[in-house]
């Protein structure tokens, strides 16, 4: 037993000590007392009749005399009722005061019984909380132990030889998680770093006999492994998503760094900070609707078929520099609410970016666009940066915002390149850009100079119904142009 323990069952408190009466009680009365009070005020009024009676009659006769020693005896009669009246009423004063005396007592002992009956509820009181805490410390202390031996054990399975073994593993981390919320970040991070181990996802075809039997069991393995990491993939992807109420674990950190990951897809989860720098996407990956409240990098993440981010929202910066999408990445209706980099990223397939929203800094410094690249009605609120941008198919800059700066210094657009009905609010940079093939400008809306310098037009180019703060666009004299009329 502790000492805190042993104090809480230690005897009953000292009742406190009495506290004196305000008012004292007077002495008791002896017998003989009141003998000699009846004593005196006898003698008194024997003595005064005596008086009166015999001196004060001194040669009086007759009817006289008998009227003065009636009136002798009257007075002497009346001392002695007055004597005793104001025995009585010391009598009467002494019992009142004896009374006042036993209530005053009777309240004081009332009270200190109260206070001991106080002070010892306050220590039962007290005695129940030490208990409930040496009780919740006993039980805080085995859920501790319990937890730490189901994840032992559940550690223990994953690491199992056999594929259905390492699935029981994942279910029962998954069950651990569930059943403890404070476990939930740490069982998040031991399936990302399950799936951050080393893994090569089977041959297409599944070899024959022919191909010897090292080569069968590689593909079992290989296959078997396969639906273990999907488990994993699908134990994040349920309970990452907040409309699954009850099986949502919160918004939890993600390193999946040089993961490789099979039809990857977070649709609608809400995750806080998120890394898969460096991760192979094997299949679509998705991530439509999905919100990510922190920093996420796919710095040199690799999507080897389509990337989807459609609706998705970056709250916290977001990262894509040097990322290879193998074939189409969309990211319409994408919320950026910070900074965004795409700089030196590698679009194989179509990029799609209509209606998304850059709120902070955008960056496409030296990203390579190789097919249909689409900004449509896209908002940049923040400065954009397309320097040394290369577009080689046709590019739509239709109805796009810059309400900050932009910069296309450089920048190739190896075919049609369209900026109709853009917004310029801002100063806008085409310095040393190359138009291969057409550039149009229609209806565009310029706030400032915007910047031509040495572009080159290969194509034809249109700056009809163009403005620059409300005026007529001409840039005949400023801009180089091939063709002989540019403005066609």
């Amino acid at each position: 037993m502790t000492d805190d323990a042993r104090q809480g069952a230690a005897s009953p408190p000292t009742p406190p000590s009495p506290t004196p009466s305000s008012v004292k009680r007077l002495p008791e009365l002896t017998r003989a007392a009141m003998w000699w009070t009846a004593l005196v005020i006898g003698v008194l009024t024997a003595g005064a009749v005596t008086v009166l009676w015999w001196p004060a009659t001194a040669g009086l006769t007759g009817a006289d005399l008998v009227k003065a020693r009636l009136d002798a005896l009257k007075i002497g009669l009346s001392i002695g009722v007055g004597s005793g009246g104001v025995v009585a009423l010391y009598l009467a004063w002494r019992r009142q005061h004896s009374t006042e005396a036993d209530l005053d007592n009777r309240e004081r002992a009332l009270a200190q019984q109260y206070e001991v009956l106080a002070h010892q509820q306050a220590d039962a009181a007290a005695n129940r909380a030490h208990q409930e805490r040496v009780a919740d410390d006993a039980r805080s202390d085995a859920t501790a132990r319990r937890i730490t031996d189901l994840y032992l054990k559940a550690a223990e399975l994953l690491g199992s030889e056999k594929a259905p073994v390492r699935l029981s593993g994942l279910y029962a981390l998954e069950r651990l998680a569930q059943d403890n919320e404070t476990q939930r970040q740490t069982i998040v991070n031991v399936l990302c770093a399950y799936l951050r181990m080393p893994y090569e996802p089977p041959v297409e075809a599944e070899p024959d006999d022919r191909g010897g039997i090292n080569d069968v069991d590689n593909y079992r393995e290989r296959t078997q492994e396969r639906e273990v990491r999907l488990t994993a993939q699908r134990l994040l992807k349920d309970h990452l998503n907040p409309r699954r109420s009850s099986s949502y674990w919160g918004e939890l950190d993600l390193d999946l760094t040089g993961a490789q990951l099979i039809d990857f897809t977070l649709t609608g989860a809400r995750a806080g900070t998120s890394t898969f720098r460096k991760a192979t996407f094997t299949g679509t990956a998705s991530f439509d609707h999905a919100t990510f409240t922190g920093a996420t990098l796919f710095t040199k993440a690799t999507f080897t078929r389509n990337a989807r981010f459609e609706g998705t929202t970056f709250t916290g910066g977001a990262w894509f520099d040097e990322a290879t999408f193998s074939l189409n990445g969309w990211f319409n209706k994408t919320t950026f609410r910070r900074g965004v980099m795409f700089d030196r990223a590698t679009f194989h397939g179509d990029a799609r970016f209509v209606r998304a929203t850059f709120a902070g800094k955008a960056v496409f410094y030296k990203t390579a666009f190789n097919t249909y690249t689409r900004f449509e009605e896209a908002t940049f609120t923040g400065p954009a940066q397309f320097d040394q941008a290369v577009f080689n198919r046709f590019v739509k800059f239709d109805k796009v915002t810059f309400t900050d700066k932009a910069w296309f210094t450089k920048a190739a657009f190896t075919s049609d390149a369209s900026f109709d009905l853009a917004t310029f609010a801002d100063d806008v940079l085409y310095d040393g850009a190359t138009f291969g093939s057409g550039a149009w400008f229609r209806e565009a809306r310029f706030t400032g100079a915007p910047q031509f310098n040495a572009v080159t037009f290969n194509g034809k180019s249109s700056f009809d119904k163009a403005t620059v703060d409300g005026t007529q666009f001409h840039p005949t004299a400023l801009l180089p142009h091939k063709n002989d009329d540019p403005t066609n």
